[in-house]
C-alpha cells in the first residue's frame, strides 16, 4: 500500500508539472500572437501611408 501511494504521488506530481508548462507555454502563445498581430498592423499603416505618399507625388507632378 505504501508503494501505491509513493506511486500516486509521483504520478500527481508529474501532472502538476505538466500542466504548469502546458500553461506557460499558452500564455507565450497568446503574447506572441497579440505582439505579431500589433506587427502587422504598424506594417500595414506604414505601407498605406508609403502609397498615399506615392499616388500624391505621382498626382502632382
Amino acid at each position: 500500500m505504501n508503494n501505491f501511494v509513493l506511486f500516486i504521488n509521483s504520478f500527481l506530481s508529474y501532472i502538476l508539472l505538466f500542466l504548469v508548462i502546458v500553461v506557460v507555454a499558452g500564455i507565450a502563445m497568446f503574447i506572441g500572437i497579440t505582439m505579431r498581430k500589433k506587427a502587422n498592423e504598424k506594417e500595414a499603416a506604414l505601407e498605406n501611408d508609403a502609397d498615399t505618399e506615392e499616388e500624391q507625388k505621382t498626382v502632382t507632378e
